[in-house]
């Protein structure tokens, strides 16, 4: 494998973020969209994913997009402004090589640096490899809801795990490198 390139997604992007996401809708239970998404809804997608504070990487190996992580608002009110809910995906012949490891790692530093303080995932519970990526990375499951999705003619059930990035003892403190 030659090295690979982490670096910030660019609207250039989106037809391979799409392209990827859209096998994991039909293939996967990472993502419980039952039909795959058109470029114009990545597009959408983008703008609350691709802008300070949040932040999209994708993953290139030998020019071509193989994965990408992102993280946008976890919830719309500013209560939750410091916590964001990110997504991880990866093409099929890439994983396990790392690659998800490299960009959740990369996606969390990014996250860190640009104030965010907990970082949320919702996974689903029967995906055990995301399920020990989390684990690996730091991640504590917060919560388990039975039967809360559906895909492939059963029911799903939900795993949320967060990652506290920070030290800080109030939102007003300033981060660890100011």
């Amino acid at each position: 494998m030659t090295e690979l390139l982490l670096r910030r997604a660019t609207e250039a992007d989106l037809e391979a973020i799409t392209a990827i996401y859209n096998h994991s809708v039909l293939t996967e239970t990472a993502s419980w969209d039952d039909e795959p998404v058109t470029l114009e809804n990545r597009r959408h997608w983008f703008v609350g994913h691709g802008r300070d504070p949040y932040l999209t990487l994708v993953a290139e190996w030998d020019g071509t997009v193989v994965g990408y992580a992102a993280y946008g608002a976890f919830r719309p009110k500013a209560g939750w402004a410091l916590t964001a809910e990110h997504s991880l995906y990866i093409t099929p012949e890439c994983k396990g090589q790392g690659i998800g490891t490299q960009l959740l790692t990369a996606l969390l530093e990014g996250a860190a640096a640009r104030g965010i303080h907990v970082m949320v995932g919702v996974l689903s519970a029967d995906n055990e490899a995301s399920l020990r990526l989390h684990q690996r990375l730091g991640f504590v499951e917060t919560a388990r809801m039975p039967q809360v999705g559906k895909k492939f003619g059963r029911w799903l059930d939900a795993v949320v795990v967060q990652r506290i990035l920070d030290e800080r003892l109030r939102p007003g403190d300033p981060l660890p490198n100011e």
